[in-house]
């Protein structure tokens, strides 16, 4: 193999030496937040008709696991490179900035989906789901996995320390996940929360990828796809800018 596809090879290679961390954890992890609160709401919440609280949780749980890893790997290859001062040999090699950019998102696309799957497989266990439109479930789970790998690779650009990249996951990633509906239904919310969960493009993710299981959403799944379709393509330009004018890796 030759190009992106080389260093595609390597940084799927990265991540699945080491997959009982970048794998099966946060599998794991995802499976004690379907237990504790599964078990503990199971009784007390109903969003959607016919559908119980543990079967609406699955979703949420497998889109955020697919999000946050697809984030994880790019910018934590980045960050690990640029710190340990390896990053000088793949800028060494003849690769333009549209390899560096297939390279790392393709490889965050298969962290993500594949603890997407994990958490899926395992989760699955516990209750029955419907698959009302498996279609809507491929192209939000394909899409949010390209978008915050490249997201990703921009974070991992601009970082220069473990600390920056920390804080920017912490702050950013985290807060927009946990508030994008994975636990609940923005329509248990008050008037004003809603309004401002609809600032969360995070929000689309869930809804969009749950409305493939259920049939079901807080808004229309077109235009979840619109919102996610236009973040990633903004946020692809911005990368594709960033590799191509060296931010931050060529000085």
């Amino acid at each position: 193999m030759t190009g992106w596809q080389t260093l595609f090879y390597k940084e799927v290679l990265r991540f699945w030496k080491v997959s009982f961390q970048t794998i099966a954890a946060p599998v794991l992890t995802a499976v004690l937040y379907m237990l504790i609160f599964g078990h503990v709401l199971e009784s007390h919440v109903t969003v959607y008709d016919g559908v119980s609280y543990t079967a609406f949780l699955v979703p949420g749980l497998v889109m955020m696991s697919v999000l946050q890893n697809a984030f994880a790997n790019s910018s934590s290859s980045l960050i690990q490179s640029k710190i340990m001062g390896n990053l000088v040999f793949v800028l060494l090699t003849p690769l333009s900035h549209w390899s560096w950019f297939f390279a790392y998102v393709a490889s965050s696309m298969t962290r993500g989906l594949a603890v997407g799957c994990g958490v899926f497989l395992v989760t699955g266990w516990f209750t029955p789901l419907a698959y009302t439109a498996p279609v809507w479930i491929v192209v939000f789970a394909v899409l949010c996995a390209a978008l915050l790998g490249a997201l990703g690779v921009v974070a991992g650009l601009w970082a220069e320390k473990f600390d920056q990249l920390a804080a920017f996951q912490n702050f950013v990633i985290m807060p927009m996940t946990f508030l994008s509906g994975v636990f609940y239904s923005i329509h248990s919310l008050p008037n004003f929360w809603q309004q401002l969960s609809h600032l969360n493009p995070f929000f689309y993710m869930i809804d969009g990828f749950r409305y493939g299981f259920f049939g079901q959403s807080d808004v229309s799944p077109w235009v979840s796809l619109a919102v996610v379709s236009t973040a990633l393509l903004v946020v692809s330009a911005v990368t594709v800018k960033l590799l191509q004018s060296g931010y931050k890796i060529r000085s």
